[in-house]
């Protein structure tokens, strides 16, 4: 049986754990709210975007653009891999690396190259110890605060490596998010860039009509420079999903570390005070023995 001293010193070390986790959830859901708000922001845009390509792309057919052309010998695959720089997050980053891992063991059943673009050191420690070629690193991004520039510079060498043959696909694994308890893994191909889906509407008289956009220039024109823009801006919005997704989840592991820490006190506490009594009988008893003794 554990003795009052160790009894009280684990209550105190799991009261200063309790600090932590509980700062911790505040730091969190501070940034969750910036992130969120960002995200949000950006929703709208990327959706109107991707309207309006799908509209220009379908009047211009495939050869408006090398980006929309698919290649017919697909033997080099590159993955852009998105996950956070610290852990404490609970099993955001398993989630992610664990549907890489199933990619690049589909890629491999294929007989097919594949190397990894990282955005995040816990991305990059994984594709190191799988020995999967790391063409580039970005540190420091998912999770903190960054601009337009930390899509478009990455999403530009993706595009010349696309074009001039280095890659015949590229894919993107990010987290999306859909609530503070949902984070879900997604895996998207980013080049060559696939048909835009729009949503299908009923022939319903109370859906408006979806006019058709006028392009001047000519469409086939806008479309060299709003494709690899669309790459820009599908990295920055799973920039933005990931980074909401990774404070999420830490804010949700962090409360439920600080809910552990007061089961653990509570039980502590429980067991300290048997401790107590324990001690207390036993000083009773040698009282009363040595009384009894005494007497006779």
């Amino acid at each position: 049986m554990p003795t009052l001293k160790d009894v009280e010193l684990k209550i105190v070390a799991v009261k200063k754990t309790k600090q932590i986790t509980k700062a911790m959830n505040m730091v969190a859901a501070s940034r969750l709210r910036g992130a969120q708000t960002a995200m949000d922001a950006f929703r709208p845009y990327a959706g109107k975007f991707a309207e309006v390509l799908g509209s220009l792309a379908e009047k211009s057919g495939e050869e408006a653009s090398p980006l929309l052309v698919p290649k017919e010998d697909v033997k080099r695959v590159h993955l852009v891999l998105m996950t956070s720089d610290r852990g404490l997050c609970g099993g955001f980053n398993a989630n992610l690396t664990g549907l890489a891992e199933s990619f690049l063991k589909k890629t491999a059943e294929k007989g097919l190259e594949l190397s990894i673009s990282c955005f995040g050191k816990k991305g990059r420690d994984w594709a190191r110890n799988t020995g999967v070629p790391i063409g580039a690193e970005h540190l420091g991004v998912v999770g903190g605060n960054f601009d337009f520039s930390a899509a478009s510079n990455p999403g530009r060498l993706l595009i010349d490596g696309f074009i001039d043959g280095t890659y015949d696909e590229v894919h993107l694994i990010l987290s999306e998010f859909r609530g503070m308890a949902r984070q879900i893994p997604t895996l998207k191909q980013l080049l060559p860039i696939p048909p835009i889906e729009t949503e299908e509407e009923d022939l319903d008289e109370d859906k408006p009509f979806l006019a058709e956009h006028i392009a001047e220039p000519s469409a086939e024109e806008l479309l060299g420079d709003m494709l690899p823009r669309n790459v820009y801006v599908q990295l920055y919005n799973a920039l933005l999903e990931t980074s909401t997704s990774e404070h999420a989840a830490r804010m949700t592991a962090m409360d439920n570390a600080t809910k552990a820490c007061n089961d653990m006190i509570e039980n502590l506490t429980l067991a300290y005070n048997k401790a107590r009594q324990a001690a207390i009988t036993a000083e009773l008893m040698d009282i009363v023995g040595g009384a009894e003794a005494l007497k006779g």
